[in-house]
């Protein structure tokens, strides 16, 4: 894994998956930028926790987001609402090596309580060590970079 640096978030239903994928990034010598939230118990709006991972990866705080909610379906949905964002909601390495693969994705997303933590680690390591492929799927990526966000 080259990556030096991930910024991670997650709401009250995610918050104990993200604290493992934390340790384990910290452990393999991962700068880990902790976005919250850090307590189970208190409940929080994730769409200002995607916002959060959304900007810091904007500002260059980190190349990569790792976001965390109870199905994955609510972060997944805010955090592709910002320009230049590509999260993939992924539920094995697989899915986490096609993601990274196929569409260049720099947020990966877990729904806490679907996914079980020892895969969830098996996704992040795939991810963060697989490059984009390029060549055929960098068209279908500069497509995504270019679609307007208004119907008008």
């Amino acid at each position: 894994m080259q990556v030096k640096t991930v910024i991670m978030a997650a709401d009250h239903a995610g918050c104990p998956l993200k604290e493992a994928l934390r340790e384990y990034l910290i452990q393999a010598g991962v700068q880990v930028f902790n976005y919250g939230t850090n307590d189970p118990n208190i409940p929080v709006d994730y769409p200002d926790l995607a916002m959060k991972v959304a900007r810091g990866i904007h500002h260059g705080e980190a190349q990569y987001g790792i976001l965390v909610c109870g199905s994955g379906i609510g972060m997944s949905i805010a955090v592709n609402r910002y320009d230049y964002i590509r999260g993939a909601l992924v539920s094995s390495p697989e899915l986490a090596r096609l993601a990274r693969e196929h569409n260049n994705a720099n947020v990966l997303i877990f729904g806490g309580r679907f996914i079980d933590e020892k895969t969830a680690v098996e996704a992040v390591k795939v991810f963060l060590s697989t490059p984009f492929a390029g060549g055929r799927h960098i068209v279908r990526v500069n497509k995504l970079e270019r679609m307007p966000h208004d119907f008008e």
